[in-house]
């Protein structure tokens, strides 16, 4: 979705800075338009020649798109602290120090922040403790950020997509099941055919969602748009989840929820 992303700016005229954490995937991007960086955003270094790279260019900068995350899925009892800590690493704080950083080049251009969040910072699956848990953190900070920053002329968007066509699915269900496999018998007996379901639901959830160029798009108007809105969705998915958390009753909401897992359980047709 970033990678789209950043072809879908450059190709409306902007000079893009892809933050890449490989050297294969920085040549994979490389373009016309599209400079990659290297870039681990839960390294300070990292972050700190970041931003001497965009005080150093004479351009303003636009916009700061924090895209990176990663998916880890577990039960609640059963993801180690180490884990849960690197999800809030990667998912929350990265963005915080990107945002930082960058926050005076931003100030001097009336830029805008456009947070990329989840239809998980709004309602949180099972096993999805850690990811949605940053997820609404992250939420929340935009909240406080754009009450902060809006009379200085800075925006802050948050785009909240549903399933999208990515890869980043496939290896949450790898990592998923990894996790699952250090479960303890106990556990296993507990969650192993949740942890199966949720699988099930978020590879289909992924198979039919939009492509990733259509959530480039979206994530382009929240960077272009004059007067953006405080949230987009991506995704029909996203649009009635979001949507069913305002109007529906916490239990009602577990209702529905645990309906669609079900459906999703060993031995059950899809």
């Amino acid at each position: 979705m970033g990678a789209a992303a950043a072809r879908e700016l450059a190709r409306r005229g902007f000079h893009v800075l892809a933050g890449v954490r490989r050297d294969t995937d920085a040549e994979a991007i490389r373009a016309a338009g599209v400079e990659p960086v290297i870039l681990d955003i839960t390294d300070a270094g990292h972050v700190a020649a970041l931003a001497e790279r965009v005080a150093a260019d004479h351009r303003g900068l636009r916009a700061v798109v924090n895209n990176a995350g990663i998916q880890v899925n577990a039960p609640v009892e059963a993801l180690p602290l180490a884990q849960w800590r690197h999800v809030f690493e990667v998912n929350l704080f990265g963005h915080v120090a990107v945002t930082q950083a960058l926050f005076p080049a931003l100030l001097r251009t009336h830029g805008r922040v456009v947070n990329i969040s989840s239809v998980g910072g709004k309602a949180a699956m099972p096993t999805y403790g850690a990811y949605a848990g940053a997820k609404f953190a992250l939420e929340a900070v935009s909240d406080a950020l754009r009450r902060e920053v809006t009379a200085l002329g800075v925006r802050v968007v948050v785009v909240e997509p549903g399933g999208v066509r990515t890869e980043m699915a496939s290896r949450g269900i790898a990592t998923a099941n990894d996790l699952a496999s250090r479960m303890t018998p106990e556990q296993d007996a507990r969650y192993g055919g949740l942890v199966q379901a949720i699988n099930s639901l978020m590879a289909s959830g992924t198979s039919s969602g939009v492509t990733a160029d259509a959530a480039a798009r979206v994530i382009a108007k929240a960077v272009t748009t004059p007067r953006p809105r405080a949230r987009y969705t991506v995704g029909r998915d996203a649009a009635l989840l979001t949507r069913l958390t305002r109007l529906l009753p916490d239990r009602a909401l577990d209702r529905v929820i645990a309906a669609t897992v079900r459906r999703h359980l060993p031995g059950r047709a899809a």
